[in-house]
């Protein structure tokens, strides 16, 4: 079976798996790698960039690397082959457990129980639950649902379709790296530069295809690119931007504003505010939604465009073959006269 037919099959499969199941409860391999990280980071950490890359190639290098040796352990055993990506997938993607907290905190601003909102926030970003009020975790969750669909779904299948397992396994040991030590606490600020940085170069191509599908599948596709055009390159984060933005537009809302974070707080640009409304409670489902909508189309055009790639390589390859036979020929011709 060729490599595009394995990723096809294995990624519907494993997509369908988190559609059904959701992260497994106990034993999940993201959870197992970051302790490895952790782990890592206690052994090596120092206040330095140099450090901090080591951290990263070792982690990420480690993680695709091994995915690529059990690859090509299996290559010729077809089925073997699509289970190994079909859980892969699996293990990767998040986009049910994505929905069924960002749906818990939205019941619970909706019973009016906002502590409860407040205590289950966490498990869906890193904002400071205790400084904000029924809207404003509203309105992160929507942030936190946009830019996830591009993390936890859209930007693995990309990087699946790219280069199979190895990219699966090694887009989100990147992610997971980011989200550790990525950001700009004093201990991390300088040990994990490599991580961000290189997070910013695997998110791009994901984080575009998310806008871009999201445009499609939000019903307001004006909004949506006009938020793009316009508020995307504000945002921070060169990749949440974009996601986020069209998000905004597609749904009609205004995202961005005053965030915290561990104690620091950050103001940041409006998303969508040439046409958005402050973010409610009902836009939580909504969002949601929008975000499994994305995820469907994602897996859509990545199969496709693996599927035509291989087919423009072999007819590529058939010309080349064509044309070698052709000029054999025509050689040993001459050689005859």
């Amino acid at each position: 079976m060729r490599a595009d037919r394995i990723f096809a099959y294995g990624a519907t499969a494993g997509l369908i798996g988190d559609l059904l199941l959701g992260d497994p409860r106990r034993g999940h391999p993201v959870a197992a790698f970051g302790r490895a990280a952790a782990a890592v980071e206690r052994g090596l950490w120092r206040d330095h960039r140099g450090w901090g890359a080591l951290h990263t190639l070792v982690l990420a290098g480690g993680a695709a690397g091994g995915a690529a040796l059990i690859t090509r352990a299996l290559r010729g055993r077809p089925a073997a082959s699509v289970a190994l990506t079909a859980a892969a997938t699996w293990s990767v993607v998040g986009g049910t457990s994505l929905g069924r907290e960002a749906r818990a905190i939205g019941g619970a601003l909706a019973a009016g129980d906002v502590e409860s909102a407040r205590e289950r926030l966490p498990h869906l970003c890193g904002r400071d639950p205790y400084s904000l009020d029924g809207p404003q975790i509203a309105r992160a969750v929507v942030e936190s649902v946009a830019e996830n669909t591009s993390d936890a779904v859209v930007g693995a299948l990309v990087w699946g379709a790219l280069a199979g397992v190895p990219g699966l396994v090694g887009f989100r040991a990147v992610n997971t790296l980011d989200a550790m030590v990525g950001h700009k606490s004093p201990r991390h600020r300088r040990y994990g530069w490599a991580s961000a940085r290189l997070d910013d170069v695997a998110g791009w191509p994901g984080a575009r295809l998310t806008a871009l599908l999201a445009v499609a599948a939000g019903g307001r596709p004006g909004d949506a690119v006009r938020a793009w055009r316009a508020d995307a390159a504000k945002h921070p984060s060169p990749n949440a931007g974009p996601v986020e933005a069209a998000f905004a537009g597609a749904l009609g809302v205004r995202l961005g504003g005053t965030l915290a974070y561990g104690g620091r707080v950050e103001h940041r640009p409006v998303l969508g505010g040439a046409t958005g409304r402050a973010v409610e409670t009902e836009d939580i489902e909504r969002a949601v939604r929008l975000s499994r909508r994305v995820s469907a189309l994602a897996l859509g055009v990545c199969v496709a465009g693996r599927l035509g790639a291989s087919l423009a390589a072999r007819r590529v390859a058939g010309r080349r073959t064509a044309g070698a036979a052709a000029a054999v020929t025509r050689i040993a011709g001459r050689r005859r006269t």
